[in-house]
């Protein structure tokens, strides 16, 4: 069954009134006067962050908002969508120090932060080791990216009320945020192959952060029910594990225009992605120790060749795991559906976080 029938499929940005080019305003206004305190920090947060990206996480939390009731014009709107700026300077400082975490030498087509800071280094012929110099500034890029964050939806004009509102999901979207980043970790430290543990990782890291929480702040700002929290919550966990599962299957055989990194490069860096987990557990079923060695040796990280990429791309298609991945993506993706079907929303909201859920878990965003 289709995510969204073709009479009712929609393209949210026609009923956002142009949320994407307004937010683009307010992250250029705000870096006009942030503090100069650091102008090179500062300069890379601002150059990443107006560089691209999708704005995934302010559209979610902008039609969070207008579920629950909140205007698409006025005062209250406008301070709505300066106060979504905290989400993609949020976002910026995760992909910072993610990069330096996963050793990433692109982010969206370009050198990566830390990359661009060791390479300064080596030719200033600067005193020290140029990659200790490049991660260094790195982490104070993204530290100043959550700093800024605070300061942006502190300083949004949101009434007393929605900005109290708003704190139990803004506190708990960060905290989350990074637990699955180190659980992430803990998980490639440990050599884990649990399905469940990567499933989990996949809550916490991407779905929780890209999709429940925004939506969950938008619909705080704009006072709404728990009944209607709970509901877009529920969509949101559904939608968010769909869209990073599809982003497993792009780190392997996806588009370098769509995810802003080489082909392969999760099985490059090793990634620990609940593709691979069920991968192995696909290979110990079929008793293909081979097949298992292959994933196992290919875990490891590290020099792996364009040639192995290819060799394993096969196998995880051969062993049903691409599959396995792409009925999980529908099932997430329908019931995500169902549950907004069910929460008595205005239709252009339901028909929006449909067409929205589909371009997350097709990635046509």
């Amino acid at each position: 069954m289709a995510l969204v029938s073709r009479e009712h499929r929609v393209e949210a940005s026609v009923l956002d009134d142009g949320l994407v080019p307004r937010l683009h305003r307010e992250l250029e206004e705000f870096f006009a006067h942030a503090p100069d305190t650091a102008p090179e920090v500062g300069g890379a947060l601002a150059d990443l962050v107006l560089a691209g990206g999708k704005r995934v996480r302010p559209t979610f939390a902008w039609w969070g908002w207008r579920a629950a009731g909140g205007p698409v014009r006025g005062p209250a709107a406008d301070a709505t969508v300066r106060a979504l700026v905290a989400l993609e300077l949020l976002q910026g400082g995760a992909l910072v120090h993610d990069d330096v975490m996963d050793r990433s030498a692109t982010r969206r087509g370009r050198p990566t932060v830390h990359t661009a800071f060791t390479a300064r280094h080596h030719r200033g012929r600067w005193a020290g080791d140029p990659r200790h110099y490049g991660d260094s500034v790195a982490i104070l890029v993204g530290d100043l990216a959550l700093v800024w964050a605070d300061d942006a939806l502190a300083a949004a004009g949101l009434d007393t009320a929605a900005l109290d509102r708003a704190r139990e999901p803004w506190r708990a979207m960060r905290t989350e945020m990074i637990a699955g980043q180190h659980l992430d970790l803990l998980a490639g430290a440990r050599r884990d192959e649990s399905l469940e543990k990567a499933l989990r990782v996949a809550r916490l890291k991407t779905a929780a952060y890209t999709v429940e929480r925004p939506l969950h702040l938008g619909a705080a700002l704009a006072g709404a029910p728990q009944e209607l929290v709970d509901a877009l919550r529920s969509y949101g966990r559904d939608v968010g594990v769909a869209f990073q599962l599809r982003d497993d299957l792009l780190g392997v055989f996806g588009d370098t225009g769509i995810t802003g990194k080489p082909v392969g490069d999760d099985l490059r860096e090793g990634k620990r992605t609940a593709l691979m987990a069920l991968a192995l557990g696909l290979a110990r079923t079929a008793r293909r120790p081979h097949a298992a060695r292959l994933l196992r040796d290919c875990l490891e990280g590290g020099g792996v060749s364009d040639r192995t990429v290819d060799e394993v791309g096969e196998l995880l298609r051969d062993l049903g795991a691409v599959d396995a991945v792409e009925e999980r993506i529908h099932v997430l993706a329908e019931q995500a559906l169902l549950t907004i079907d069910g929460a008595g929303l205005d239709e252009p909201v339901r028909l929006a976080l449909g067409a929205l859920a589909a371009k997350a878990t097709e990635r046509r965003w």
